[in-house]
This record gives C-alpha cells, structure tokens and sequence, in this order.
C-alpha cells in the first residue's frame, strides 16, 4: 500500500494526501489575503505552486505529511490539516490551513481531530504541536478545542528566524483521555 492511498473519513469530510486536483483550492486559498495572513503570506500562483509541491514531497520521503480535506458531499478542496515536521521545526506540528469558504463550520476541528488520531496511531509520537502566530485568535481557540494549551514561544528556523511562534501542544497520554471522555468512556 503507498501512502498515496492513505484516506481518513469524518461525518462529513475526506482526508487523504495531496493530489494535482486539489492545487487550484491551494492556489485560491493563498491567494486570499486574509486566509493567507497567518501561513506564510500571500503568494501568486506560481508560488502557491512551489508551495503545494511540499506536501506530496513530505509523503514520499517522510511517509507523511498534511492531508487535503474534501468535503465529502461535494469533493471541494476546503484545506489542510495534519503532521508536519520540517527539518529544525520545535516539535512534531499537527497544523491546518483552511480556506475562507470553510471558516466558522466547524470543518477545522473535525478534519484535525482525525489528523491527530491518525498520527498518534500510525505515526508513533508522544507528543504534538501547533505552531500559531501569536495576533490569529481564531487558530488559538482550534488549539484549546482540540484539548491544547500553550506551552511556550519558539523562533522558527530559516527562512522564519525572525517570526515569533507560540508552541501549543498536548502529549498522547492527554489526547487518549480526551477522546475517551468525548466517546462517553
């Protein structure tokens, strides 16, 4: 089985890993001002490009990285959410991205509920982190419903060494006993 057939399924949503379809969702969300403020800025398409390239990367040599989250209904390309370990990263980053279009329904938390089961499963981590920018509040509250709390502020490596990032996070221990209250356990 290749990675590239690894799908997660919600109630209402797909993961799976990045495929040449989901570029143009990617290239509109980083060509949204606002969606794009906190990952990394605006980019042109060319550059979204460059970018999008990342993800499938991340799958082929580290037998991970973040899912493309479809709407199971429609098949539209919402976001992203999952692991990600950039070389230098303070931790192992559970992290999203979504586009506008998917903000306020609720999308965030489910598909990013699943990524987290996943990568404690399969994945073998301990421990998880969110990198968030400290000014977007709305990736602050994701965190705290998906049981984290703030553990400390980070620099990120080159070409981010002057962004500020705080580091929110949870090990598995806290993930299991969560979930197990969610599931009436």
């Amino acid at each position: 089985m290749s990675v590239f057939d690894i799908r997660l399924e919600t109630e209402r949503l797909w993961l799976r890993p990045p495929q040449l379809s989901d570029f143009d969702g990617f290239a509109g969300m980083f060509g949204d001002e606002e969606a794009a403020r906190h990952i990394g800025g605006h980019m042109p398409r060319a550059a979204a490009w460059r970018r999008f390239l990342q993800q499938p990367g991340a799958w082929v040599v580290q037998g991970f990285g973040m899912f493309s989250v479809l709407d199971k209904g429609t098949g539209e390309w919402l976001g992203q959410t999952g692991p990600w370990r950039p070389e230098g990263w303070p931790g192992n980053e559970i992290g999203w991205a979504f586009r506008r279009s998917a903000w306020g329904l609720g999308y965030a938390t489910e598909a990013t509920t699943a990524a987290i089961d996943w990568a404690f499963e399969h994945l073998g981590w301990t421990s998880i982190i969110h990198c968030i920018a400290p000014e977007n509040a709305a990736s602050q509250r994701l965190a705290q419903r998906l049981g984290s709390r703030q553990l400390r502020q980070a620099t990120l490596p080159p070409p981010f060494e002057n962004v500020v990032s705080e580091v929110w996070g949870q090990d598995a221990s806290e993930w299991s006993i969560r979930r197990l209250r969610q599931q009436g356990g």
